[in-house]
């Protein structure tokens, strides 16, 4: 068994349930320490990998509750050296599972054709869900800490990396993609004191529109607000303490159920809310959201200081590190010589998939560029800073398919040769407490070939 370094699906799918899961007559079919495992939870776990595409023939009952056992094991380790967990902890996890499971739950529908969504699958509302999972939640995140224990100090030296990689057989060396890495100089436009107050007149205009009757909060937010994630739910959004900016917050928390709130701004734009509920740290409101907008004069300026820059350039006039120093205002790439930065694997090297689900018009600007070859500057929304830039990209490098070797891919077989050495380190450890906790496995399961002896055998 791979363990999971604690990032199981155990603790995600308890979320996740088959849609069509028949009802069961539930049991407890295994224990370690206080914790139980039950039977539907298994099934829980069946079904939700048939709807992620895994063939149920490859699915492995004995498999999903050794993990279980495993995840329960550090569950129970945690207990008893009382490692504590923050509420705030909890409910910035509890927010980052609910956005991965709506994310899963977009194309799900019922036997009606109607789609899915959270709400309506567990009958309740997003608050009473989060009520219900909390100590599920809190658990996962002890057990994450006595897992980081054992694997923290662990890391791998050349000479690891380099036999770990001549361990592999030759013909079972990776293959590995085209991968490509991106760098920018991008200027956004200045946003003036002038075009700050036309915002804040708009917004403010809109708040009186509500107040004095004259529209509902919902058909405000539909028609004017900015913030396209909660626009078309009546600007409704759910949070946790520490899930959103701090004045956003700090304004939830200031008011009673059914108040408007005054106008207040963020790094985002203008916002004004109303508080619909407030369950503890929990709360829920409508918002609407302006953001101030350059000016076509402002435009102007950043496209001719873009254009300036492109010309020094082809003119080699000066380096592109020194264009990226004088040009670029692009605060996440300024410091790093323009370098984007892949969200999904945290590295400079992107594949043609990850390109195309992150920012799919880089492709295109890119795809017939040879290597250090720019792009004229060209008009583009930054989705990270949520506003338009003017920008120029090269291609930095581009490595074409390849068999994996040391010279080209040596971060890869470092975090393999890492992973290996964790799960060895985990493994060891799992063998030493398994004697130490109290373990119970229905006999349903009692022919499992786990890959660790759960029970004594019998006599």
């Amino acid at each position: 068994m791979k363990y999971s370094i604690f990032l199981s699906l155990f603790f995600l799918l308890a979320f996740t349930r088959s849609f069509a899961q028949p009802k069961l007559i539930d049991k407890v079919i295994a224990q370690v320490g206080d914790n139980i495992v039950l039977y539907s939870e298994i099934e829980g776990q069946k079904q939700s990998m048939k709807q992620n595409g895994v063939a149920a023939e490859d699915i492995d009952e004995c498999a999903i509750l050794e993990q279980m056992l495993y995840n329960f094991l550090l569950v129970n380790q945690a207990e008893l050296d009382s490692i504590q967990i923050s509420d705030e902890q909890v409910d910035a996890e509890m927010e980052n599972r609910l956005r991965m499971i709506e994310s899963q739950m977009k194309n799900v529908k019922d036997e009606k054709g109607n789609p899915i969504t959270i709400e309506s699958f567990y009958g309740k509302t997003k608050l009473q869900i989060k009520e219900e999972f909390r100590t599920t939640i809190k658990k996962r995140l002890q057990g994450q800490e006595v897992e980081r224990g054992i694997t923290s100090s662990i890391d791998v030296s050349p000479l690891d990396v380099e036999n770990f990689f001549n361990s592999i057989p030759k013909d079972s060396l990776p293959y590995i993609n085209s991968q490509l890495s991106f760098q920018q100089i991008a200027v956004f436009p200045m946003i003036t004191k002038e075009d700050k107050d036309l915002a804040f007149k708009q917004i403010s205009d809109i708040r009186k529109q509500i107040v004095s009757g004259k529209t509902t909060f919902c058909a405000a937010a539909s028609f004017y607000s900015e913030d396209p994630g909660s626009a078309k739910a009546c600007g409704r959004i759910e949070a946790t303490r520490g899930a959103m900016v701090r004045p956003f917050e700090a304004t939830a928390y200031s008011l009673k159920v059914g108040e408007i709130s005054e106008v207040f701004e963020t790094e985002f734009g203008y916002h004004f809310m109303q508080l619909i509920e407030r369950k503890g740290d929990d709360y829920v409101v409508n918002h609407i959201l302006i953001a101030p907008k350059f000016s076509l004069d402002n435009l102007d300026a950043a496209s001719k200081r873009m254009e300036k820059c492109y010309e020094e350039l082809k003119q080699n006039k000066i380096t592109w590190e020194e264009a990226v120093k004088i040009y670029s205002n692009d605060v996440n790439t300024k410091e790093n010589k323009g370098y984007i930065t892949n969200p999904i694997t945290g590295e400079i090297k992107w594949s043609v998939e990850q390109v195309n689900q992150v920012d799919p018009m880089m492709f295109q600007l890119t795809d017939g560029l040879e290597l250090n070859q720019i792009t004229s500057p060209l008009l583009y929304y930054d989705y990270n800073e949520r506003k338009e830039a003017i920008r120029i990209v090269r291609v930095a490098e581009r490595t074409q398919p390849h068999v994996g070797n040391l010279t080209d891919d040596y971060n890869l077989f470092r975090m393999m040769a890492l992973e290996q050495k964790k799960q060895k380190a985990i493994a060891n450890w799992t063998k030493s407490k398994i004697s130490t906790a109290y373990i119970r496995i229905d006999d349903s399961f009692k022919d499992c070939k786990f890959e660790n002896q759960w029970v004594p055998k019998a006599p």
